[in-house]
């Protein structure tokens, strides 16, 4: 089953497994939507018509639109999170390089293959095209935790803000990217990888 997100982002968590699932099908909904509508024409009538629930089901978790979409977001971090120590546990301990990738990596397939990810990535692009910090520092922490883990390293201030710039820089990039191929034109990545590994280097070789 797909994470669930935060209780603070919900209404009211879901206790039983019914219900978590049927919050898993309304996120669900709502990813395919925002493809399909955009953000302008997502409705939450639409998404409980889609999810095959009540609507009092969606009132239920989400007070708006805006609440499901963070909570999507939300949830695309948690799946992002998990893919990635995914790779680094078949990776095994060590290489910077290899943790690197295996970010980039993930993330890239999220923007090729999830649901609503071109709206909504990990939350700093609804109301569209409006950039937000507070989604790449959450971003940044998270890989700073986990990132240090695996290098055997302590996830100190240098090492955090080392992380942030590397994904602001990434995200920016990435973005372009993707508005110069839906697919992410391939140029642009080996060039954002490349900055990042010789950014990165300074700090960890």
């Amino acid at each position: 089953m797909k994470p669930v997100p935060h209780a603070t982002s919900l209404r009211r968590a879901p206790v039983q497994r019914r219900s978590a699932e049927r919050l898993t099908r309304i996120l669900d909904a709502c990813a395919e939507l925002l493809d399909e509508v955009g953000y302008d024409g997502l409705s939450t009538r639409a998404v409980a018509l889609r999810a095959g629930v009540p609507i009092g089901s969606v009132y239920r978790f989400f007070g708006n639109k805006r609440q499901m979409a963070d909570a999507l977001a939300e949830r695309n971090l948690e799946l992002f999170i998990e893919h990635v120590t995914g790779r680094l546990e078949r990776a095994g301990a060590g290489d910077w390089r290899v943790a690197m990738d295996a970010v980039l990596d993930e993330y890239l397939a999220m923007k090729r293959t999830a649901p609503g990810f071109s709206l909504v990535d990990f939350g700093n692009q609804i109301p569209v095209g409006v950039r937000q910090t507070e989604p790449n520092s959450r971003v940044a922490d998270r890989l700073s935790e986990l990132l240090a883990g695996h290098l055997g390293r302590t996830p100190d201030d240098a090492l955090r803000r080392a992380f942030l710039v590397a994904v602001e820089s990434a995200d920016t990039l990435v973005q372009l990217a993707f508005r110069l191929d839906p697919e992410g034109d391939e140029a642009i990545i080996r060039e954002t990888r490349e900055l990042l590994r010789a950014y990165l280097g300074r700090l960890l070789d």
